[in-house]
């Protein structure tokens, strides 16, 4: 039995609520044991570990709701010419970067098989906490199917880890459920739109009939209720999703009023990945990564998207953060809260979307999202403070301490302290 407490920060607990000065937060093992003043909490007989806060700010972890862990982006020439098996040891730093960052938590939005989330919940590899979803569901031809016009397919390699996630019709849509799940999903990912990455489509196309994606979310459901979460830009393949039933709207670009109206009386969640069109253009200025196709759809949406996105907030959508990380560099991910500040949340709302209601869109909202006593030990301690400069999270140096689990995975404090960690 272990303790550690946490002392002279100011708590922002997830829930939205006034920060609380002068706050502790003890943990025993990888719970959370007690929150509240310093003077209120009963200080256990056993020793603990004293983690000092110096001030900064005491927030539960963050959660990216929308990753590619194994992903990055890469001229055509490199990706052709790297070995397979490299995608898993550069998914190590990928991994680090990500916690580096404060995030605790994702989902991956595909690509990521259940080997790599099985090593870190067996602590082989540092990494957040996961959900897979392990390969998107397309249409021949859609986004996600890499076949170009040269008749040179670039779709992902599959693997018996990583079926192949192209169908087409109502039985080869439940098989390839049926196929997806038997190799560990968590979620089930379909594009029911086309998109920016994919050379033969347009974020507008929709994929997939409403009866081909009730299907989908039928056969999840028989898996003690697994979800679907819906890659959907344009706006007819956005209500089909939400009319089908599926649980996330990712993107949600070319939003429109009845689309809104139905994820409000759905309770659909909406992750926007707001940060996703501005790193293809700032990669297309910077090297030679991004594809043509990409860099003029993203010109094309970026500023539906943000319009989109300012709507769906102020008519009341739920609102849970994720960034596409993989297409940007992994580790950046939260540059994402500003962008949701520049639509019109508040810095709170931005931290309470990265953390509470993210967690809910997870169905993790029992265990994660808030720093509250019984729930996981998902803690970090910020230098700067978030509420009077969101763009200060941008900067991993001012994420000092990151616990997940009960465990000091990073700890900058303690690193310019040179004082011991341990009181008896």
């Amino acid at each position: 039995m272990t303790y550690t407490l946490i002392k002279n920060g100011t708590l922002i607990d997830g829930n939205g609520g006034q920060p609380l000065a002068n706050a502790a937060v003890l943990i025993k093992d990888n719970r959370i044991e007690a929150v509240g003043k310093l003077s209120e909490i009963k200080q256990p007989d056993e020793e603990v570990e004293v983690i000092d806060a110096q001030n900064g700010y005491i927030l539960p972890g963050f959660i990216d709701t929308h990753v590619h862990m194994m992903m990055d982006q890469s001229n055509l020439q490199k990706s052709l010419s790297t070995p397979f098996s490299m995608n898993f040891y550069k998914a190590l730093g990928h991994m680090k970067r990500t916690i580096n960052a404060g995030v605790t938590s994702v989902r991956d939005a595909g690509f990521t098989d259940v080997g790599v989330k099985e090593a870190i919940d067996q602590g082989l590899i540092l990494g957040p906490r996961m959900q897979v979803s392990i390969i998107p569901l397309t249409i021949t031809g859609g986004h996600g199917d890499s076949w170009t016009r040269s008749g040179i397919d670039l779709t992902r390699l599959s693997y018996p880890g990583m079926p192949d996630g192209i169908c087409d019709g109502p039985e080869q849509v439940r098989q390839k459920v049926r196929e997806v799940l038997r190799a560990g999903a968590d979620i089930i990912k379909v594009h029911a739109t086309g998109g920016v990455m994919s050379p033969t489509d347009h974020p507008e196309f929709t994929q997939f009939s409403q009866e081909e994606l009730e299907i989908m979310v039928q056969e999840a459901a028989f898996r003690r209720g697994i979800k679907v979460m819906a890659h959907a830009q344009g706006a007819e393949g956005i209500k089909n999703a939400v009319r089908a039933g599926i649980h996330s709207i990712e993107h949600g670009i070319f939003l429109d009023d009845e689309a809104i109206e139905l994820m409000l009386a759905k309770g659909t969640y909406l992750v926007p990945t707001l940060l996703a069109p501005v790193a293809v253009l700032e990669a297309g200025e910077t090297s030679d990564d991004m594809p043509e196709h990409a860099l003029q759809k993203s010109r094309e949406v970026i500023d539906f998207h943000r319009e989109s996105i300012a709507k769906a907030y102020k008519s009341g959508v739920k609102i849970a953060m994720g960034t596409d990380a993989g297409v940007m560099p992994h580790g950046t991910n939260l540059r994402e809260l500003n962008l949701m500040c520049q639509i019109g949340m508040s810095p709170m709302e931005a931290i309470v979307a990265t953390t509470k209601v993210a967690a809910e869109c997870l169905g993790w909202d029992d265990k994660l999202g808030t720093v509250e006593t019984g729930k996981l030990a998902d803690i970090i301690i910020t230098k700067t403070n978030p509420i009077e400069n969101i763009s200060s999270l941008e900067d991993t140096n001012n994420i000092v301490t990151v616990i997940k689990d009960g465990n000091i995975e990073k700890d900058l404090l303690k690193e310019t302290s040179g004082q011991s960690a341990y009181l008896v």
